[in-house]
């Protein structure tokens, strides 16, 4: 009986314990930046998403470069933060 409860309590553990989070990279394309002052507003949606670790937006390029947790984020809502600003994107 003390085995079985022992066995329990470890599958009771693990299903309390979080999965192994990841920092993902990912490019976004967004197309829809006209100016120099886009990025900033892209940055500033994408930084409202929690688990954002770092973010690059290059105006030149249309894109940024997010590196996020993915346990606590995915990357439609990211891309989801920058369609809400004003600025569709799509992974690269």
């Amino acid at each position: 009986m003390k085995k079985l409860i022992s066995i329990a309590a470890f599958f009771a553990t693990l299903a309390v314990v979080p999965a192994w989070a990841a920092i993902q990279t990912v490019t976004l394309s967004v197309p829809g930046m006209t100016c120099a002052a886009c990025p900033i507003t892209v940055k500033k949606a994408l930084s409202k998403v929690d688990g954002m670790q770092e973010i690059n937006v290059s105006y030149k390029k249309l894109e940024a470069v997010v590196s996020f947790d993915d346990a606590k984020t995915t990357v439609d809502a990211l891309t989801k933060a920058t369609e809400n600003a004003g600025y569709p994107a799509s992974v690269k």
